[in-house]
Formats: structure tokens, C-alpha cells, sequence
């Protein structure tokens, strides 16, 4: 009979910064190792794997070749790449197979050596390959310059400044300062955020992302283990664009569609989350993710941080590991930091940062410029 209810069991976790002499595989097997460590499972026990993809390491059958260096042999094996949704989705693919009876314990893995291993220009080059071959990339754009972009129609839109969205780079710091494999945890001011270099208007240096190396692990399974009751409650993805250019209205990106499917699914409202998880390359990007889902209203987004309603005391902690903006982004495993971290709050597992367990958490992943989107509800159910 198949499972009706799929579980996260175990984490597992690298610190992101610079790995010198660690390859993917390396940086992955780590977390790998520690994920099936708090899951109490060996290595036998996995029957599937979903595998991120890594730019420092593209192989055409990145899942295989982890399989074989990590000494697994499942039944199921699948590389997925959809940009920073990508954690998110294999989250919910593995959901699927899971409730399908296809697979009982499926390990989610990706980790990439991107700071070590890749030169400041490769990754550019690499990464502004998301942009149109003809429309977009003969002017030289990169992922930067897309999000300010959106971000200055957006900021226009609603009213918000750049001093807003300092604000969420601070709170991200602060989350960042009590987390130990953070990349960046000194603390930041709203004036130094502000002042930081031009990157690309009218985002400054510390409203974008740091490029980490790391890795990030979680066991899916079709029975929970220990006091390890943490469901999937719930999955969405919308996919309205992929390029800039195409983007109908900065308004309605898909984001909201996405949630609201993940929502419906496990019968809970917005009203019912305590905890959030929500992507934040840049700024803009979790200014935005905010007000469209409707954690904020339009525009509002920085008077809940100046209000600390997102901070870890606040009625509703946000990325209490610092987010990809502080606690460091290193490609797929940068969003699956979100989710490891929700699990380790619901769990009990997070150390100075601990929370009153979260009942319902939601995360949210997008891909590309605000392109492909994925919303998960996780919930602790009682033992």
C-alpha cells in the first residue's frame, strides 16, 4: 500500500565558506554521512537518491557518480537542475516517490565547491546563463544585473527603497552571528549595508548573496524515525517565465500560485505557520517573495523587520540560519540550507539558535529571475 504521509528523518550539513581541496562529491558525501548519522539509517538503507546538479562539477550522471563514490545502490536515482528551486524540488519529488511507494528512504543531496573551486569570472559566465541567448546575453548582462532590474520596477511599483531592503539584509546578519557554519557573521548596520560597494543599481555588495563552498543533505522517508515526526505537509511549484524579458508583472511572478497549491494541499492557511524558510539571493528577491506570498503587504515588507516580527523572538522567525544573504550560498545546497534548518528547529537539533519547535513551517525556493517556483509546508506532528 503506498505511504499517504512522506517524512523528513535526518539532516546533514557541511559550514559554507572556503573548503580548500574539497571537491562536490567530497563537500556532499559530508553531509550525506551526517544526514543518515541523525537518521540512525546505513548506507543499505537508501533506496533512492535525488541528486542536485554542481557547476564545478558537471557531470552528465551527477546521481550515478555520487551513488558510486558514496558506496549506495538504489533502486531509484535522478539528477534534477532548476536553478535555486532545485533543493526545493527534489524535496517534492521525493515526496511523491515516497507516497507513490516507489522508494521508503531516499536521500536529497548537493553540495558545491563553488568559492574554491571556480574563478570569480567562471561563475559569472556560468550563472548569467540563465539570461536569453539572443535578447539578454549579447549586452553583457549577469544574475546581478537581472535583479536590479526587477528590483528597480518593483521598488517603482511599490514604493520601497533601498533602505528597506538593507533592512533584510541586516536581519539575515543577526540570524547569521549565532550559527556556526555561517559564512559571514559579523554584525552589519543599516549604514554599512547602505554604503557598500555598487554592484548593480540598486543593489550594493551586501544586498547580494556571498558565494560559498558547502554542502547540504536530508533522508525522505515513508515512516518517521524517533522523535523525528516532521511531514511534508504540503507542495506547489508554478512556472510562469524563465527569462527577464519575459516576465509579464513583477507583481505576480508565480510565487503566490505555488504557495497557494501548497496550502490547499495541506489543508492549513497562512495564518497557521510559525516559522519561515524563503529564498534570498538577494534583497529584493526575499522582499519580494514575502509581499506576493503575503507574509507582507506590498511594500511592507520592511516595516515587519523593523517591527521584529521576523526576528528569532518574533512572532514569525524567518531564516533563523542567516539565509542565503549571510549564512552563504554555494548553488542547490544554498537553498536546502533553508529547509535543513527548519528541520532542526522543529526538531530540537538547533543549539543556540533554538526556537520553541515550530508547529508548521513554510519555505519557498525560486530558480533563475524570480522564474521557477517551489513552496513546501512542513509540520511536527506529535508522537
Amino acid at each position: 500500500m503506498a505511504a499517504t504521509v512522506a517524512y523528513l528523518v535526518g539532516a546533514g550539513s557541511t559550514a559554507f565558506g572556503r573548503h580548500e581541496g574539497l571537491g562536490a562529491i567530497d563537500l556532499m558525501a559530508r553531509a550525506a554521512q551526517q544526514a543518515l548519522d541523525t537518521a540512525r539509517l546505513q548506507r543499505a538503507d537508501i533506496d533512492g537518491v535525488l541528486c542536485g546538479y554542481a557547476t564545478t562539477l558537471p557531470h552528465l550522471m551527477l546521481s550515478t557518480l555520487f551513488c558510486e563514490r558514496f558506496a549506495l545502490r538504489p533502486a531509484y536515482a535522478h539528477s534534477l537542475q532548476l536553478g535555486g528551486a532545485s533543493g526545493a524540488a527534489m524535496l517534492m519529488l521525493a515526496r511523491e516517490l515516497v507516497r507513490a511507494g516507489r522508494c521508503r528512504n531516499l536521500l536529497v543531496v548537493a553540495g558545491e565547491n563553488r568559492l574554491s573551486g571556480q574563478s570569480r569570472d567562471s561563475s559569472i559566465q556560468t550563472l548569467a546563463q540563465v539570461g536569453d541567448a539572443d535578447f539578454e546575453l549579447p549586452n553583457g548582462a549577469s544574475v546581478p544585473a537581472y535583479y536590479g532590474l526587477l528590483a528597480s520596477r518593483y521598488m517603482h511599483e511599490t514604493g520601497t527603497r533601498e533602505a528597506d531592503l538593507a533592512e533584510l539584509a541586516v536581519l539575515m546578519r543577526d540570524h547569521a552571528a549565532s550559527h556556526p557554519e555561517a559564512h559571514l557573521r559579523t554584525p552589519i548596520s543599516l549604514a554599512e549595508v547602505l554604503a557598500s560597494k555598487p554592484i548593480a543599481a540598486p543593489l550594493k555588495l551586501l544586498d547580494c548573496c556571498p558565494i560559498s563552498d558547502g554542502a547540504m543533505a536530508l533522508v525522505v522517508s515513508a515512516a518517521p524515525r524517533g522523535e523525528s515526526r516532521v511531514a511534508l505537509a504540503g507542495a506547489g511549484q508554478a512556472h510562469r517565465h524563465q527569462h527577464l524579458s519575459a516576465m509579464a508583472d513583477v507583481m505576480q511572478c508565480g510565487a503566490s500560485e505555488a504557495a497557494s497549491r501548497a496550502f490547499d494541499e495541506a489543508g492549513l492557511g497562512r495564518g497557521d505557520i510559525d516559522c519561515l524558510g524563503i529564498y534570498d539571493s538577494f534583497t529584493i528577491t526575499l522582499a519580494m517573495l514575502l509581499e506576493e506570498i503575503g507574509f507582507a503587504p506590498r511594500g511592507g515588507a520592511a516595516g515587519r523587520v523593523r517591527h521584529g516580527d521576523f526576528r528569532a523572538d518574533g512572532p514569525l522567525p524567518l531564516n533563523t540560519h542567516g539565509g542565503l544573504l549571510s549564512f552563504g550560498h554555494c548553488g542547490v545546497a544554498g537553498g536546502m540550507a533553508h529547509v535543513v534548518e527548519i528541520f532542526r528547529q522543529m526538531t530540537g537539533q538547533a543549539g543556540e539558535r533554538q526556537l520553541r519547535p515550530p508547529r508548521h513551517a513554510f519555505v519557498h525556493a525560486d530558480g533563475g529571475v524570480m522564474s521557477s517556483h517551489v513552496s513546501l509546508i512542513l509540520s511536527r506532528e506529535s508522537a
